[in-house]
């Protein structure tokens, strides 16, 4: 009779451990590495960056399975204005350099935000994996495909956005857990199964436009004093034009060294004789400022626009009395930035 009674005792202690109800937590978490795109020069840049999320389930008694439905948004970024139609990178200054982010290789799919009136398409993941005793995960891997189109009067500078804000990125799910048997996948990431705890994946988009210039015409155009019958009484002064084009925020100096016959810091031009006639060469319509070739002393100074500049060259051949002939000299022109 004892032993009746224990039998009985020990059913009903194990149909009481099946009956309990199952908890379990599933969390889901992303990363993104970094995009970096290389100096901008004019054409288009591409450049990609690695997306990896992990979904993981703990807490079912027994075997089981779990399946996520899964939206990935990124939106415009802290420092990308409001839009993400073209999304944007900054420098120090504000200025601003179009770039977008795709889900595919073509590039023709903007990586979006759920619930963005502009682009609505976030990335979509769907999880399916089981779950053992000790829990269970799954990772997905997804590309980030970044463009920077080809745009011009881009200052130079680093420029950069920053997704790293809790309202910059965002990963929403809903899930469903089951112990024996498969879970139904939720209808949507907002709809269907149980609400996931959303989370966010930092990372930055880094640009950059180098200091360029460039001269234009190449090479500088002749400055020519004409024709002087017999000796020179008086100033003959004329001007050249210089053609530079820097790219924005570009600080440059231009310089001009003393030609092929200068005897000293005096510039000469020199005929087939071996004879000379003394020039020099100014940065103002005064012609007080030599233009020479020492940084930061007597060069030309500026800043570059992204358009082109003329600058003008002022030359003066003084009063003297030189033989007859043709005379000439070669001037190298030299851009620092």
């Amino acid at each position: 009779m004892n032993r009746l009674h224990l039998a009985a005792l020990c059913l009903a202690l194990m149909l009481s451990l099946f009956a309990r109800p199952v908890s379990a937590t599933t969390t889901c978490t992303g990363t993104m590495t970094n995009l970096n795109f290389a100096p901008m020069t004019g054409g288009v840049i591409d450049a990609t960056a690695s997306f990896s999320v992990t979904c993981s389930t703990f807490g079912l008694a027994v075997l089981g399975n779990a399946k996520v439905n899964m939206c990935v948004s990124i939106r415009s970024g802290t420092d990308g204005g409001s839009t993400l139609n073209p999304r944007r990178l900054i420098n120090t200054f504000n200025d601003p350099m179009n770039m977008q982010l795709y889900t595919d290789a073509a590039r023709s799919a903007i990586w979006g935000s759920r619930g963005n009136a502009t682009v609505p398409n976030p990335l979509l993941l769907q999880f399916n994996y089981s779950v053992p005793v000790l829990g269970g995960n799954q990772t997905l891997n997804a590309t980030l495909y970044g463009r920077i189109p080809a745009q011009t009067g881009l200052n130079a500078g680093t420029y950069i956005n920053r997704f790293t804000a809790a309202a910059d990125t965002l990963i929403e799910f809903r899930y469903d857990e089951s112990i024996i048997g498969g879970a139904t996948m939720p209808t949507s990431c907002t709809a269907g199964g149980d609400l996931g705890t959303s989370s966010q994946f930092p990372f930055t988009v880094n640009g950059s436009v180098p200091d360029s210039c460039t001269l234009t015409p190449k090479p500088v155009p002749n400055m020519a004093f004409g024709n002087v019958p017999g000796p020179i009484t008086s100033n003959l002064d004329q001007t050249t034009s210089i053609g530079l084009v820097c790219s924005g925020r570009t600080a440059w100096q231009i310089g001009l060294n003393n030609g092929l016959y200068a005897s000293g810091a005096t510039r000469r031009m020199r005929n087939g004789a071996g004879q000379f006639v003394v020039y020099e060469l100014y940065r103002n319509s005064p012609r007080t400022l030599r233009w020479g070739n020492t940084l930061g002393s007597d060069t030309l100074t500026g800043t570059g626009t992204g358009a082109a500049q003329s600058l003008p060259v002022y030359g003066r051949v003084g009063a003297q009395a030189p033989s007859i002939g043709s005379y000439s000299d070669t001037i190298t022109v030299t851009v620092t930035y």
